[in-house]
């Protein structure tokens, strides 16, 4: 009776010499990169699966000093990240880039490191970079997990330096183009539902909203902070109302706020859009859920979340992508304005 010998593990030369290529370019595709030619792609491809090539993490770990590892840091409470669809496709982004990686991703929830811990644990060699998103101008600590590791940013950063790396949408625009065209439409007394103006989303969604305005000659009825999230935009909304201010319009910083909003309109007696015309932001889930469906600025969650990945890839394999990276934004009309 014959002993199988086991079967020796394919080297990632032999990969090569089979697929016609160098190491690196093996390397490469093994890795995730984009920059390898479609033939090049597939020859290295057909080696692998012919010669059941199997990456050896471990070994290039510990020969690089790399972890292999991604921190994905969200400077928010852990309502806020569950609760709000926009970390739901940026998530989905981020881990549909890594999946043609090597990288893993370590999710960091944290609202509030009085402790740092979470620089600590950068500075630990945990991971090899990190993401972060939907900052506050209060979250210090982003500023020294910056000097740790390689950092990307969702969005512009709170307080910006002159190498930041970062992927955002055109929030600006997207609220200009929202705004104009509810002045377009006729409206003439329009209030607007903001983010926190310690987020620069907030504040790039603000100014967009004011310059329309301004361009039209007009200055806003009213603007109610909602903090990004339904109870604030249910808030901010009865404080427009109590205020007494005269409203035929709404635009709204975000989808979430927007469903606190209609629900406060409705039980107001307001109907929308026949009393009140309103328009979102984010074109999330929520836009098609509420009653009426919601007209509402897209933003490409998915691909920021693609692109921050892509980004971080090329900084860690010595790359040198461009520091801003800008998304369109684009307007859908529905039933609500």
């Amino acid at each position: 009776m014959s002993i199988d010998t086991p079967r020796v593990q394919a080297t990632i030369e032999e990969v090569a010499a089979a697929a016609g290529v160098s190491r690196s370019t093996v390397s490469r595709v093994v890795n995730g990169s984009t920059s390898v030619s479609p033939s090049a792609l597939a020859a290295v491809q057909r080696a692998i699966a012919e010669l059941n090539y199997v990456p050896n993490r471990a070994a290039r770990s510990l020969a690089s000093r790399a972890t292999m590892a991604i921190a994905l840091v969200v400077p928010e409470d852990t309502t806020r990240f569950f609760g709000d669809p926009f970390f739901a496709a940026v998530v989905s982004g981020i881990n549909a880039r890594l999946s043609r990686s090597d990288y893993v991703l370590n999710l960091i929830i944290a609202s509030d490191d009085p402790r740092d811990k979470t620089t600590a644990y950068m500075r630990s060699g945990a991971v090899d970079g990190a993401i972060v998103v939907s900052h506050h101008t209060s979250d210090t600590f982003i500023d020294r997990i910056a000097t740790s590791v390689p950092v990307v940013y969702g969005g512009r950063p709170s307080r910006a330096r002159e190498n930041d790396y970062y992927v955002d949408v055109d929030n600006t625009a997207g609220a200009y183009q929202a705004t104009r065209y509810l002045i377009d439409k006729g409206f003439r007394r329009i209030a607007h539902v903001s983010g926190p103006v310690s987020m620069p989303a907030g504040i790039d969604r603000l100014a967009g909203f004011r310059s329309a305005l301004a361009d039209a000659g007009m200055v806003p009825v009213a603007v109610e902070d909602g903090n990004f999230t339904a109870d604030g935009g249910s808030a901010a909304m009865k404080r427009i109302l109590d205020s007494g201010a005269s409203f035929d319009a709404l635009f709204v910083g975000s989808d979430l706020m927007a469903r606190g909003a209609l629900a406060v309109l409705g039980r107001a007696g307001l109907d929308v859009p026949r009393d009140v015309s309103i328009i979102g932001f984010d074109d999330s889930p929520v836009a098609t859920t509420v009653q009426p469906n919601l007209t509402t600025v897209r933003q490409p969650s998915r691909d920021q979340g693609v692109m921050m990945a892509e980004v971080l890839l090329s900084l860690l394999a010595g790359g040198n992508p461009d520091h801003v990276s800008m998304l369109e934004t684009a307007l859908i009309i529905r039933d609500s304005a």
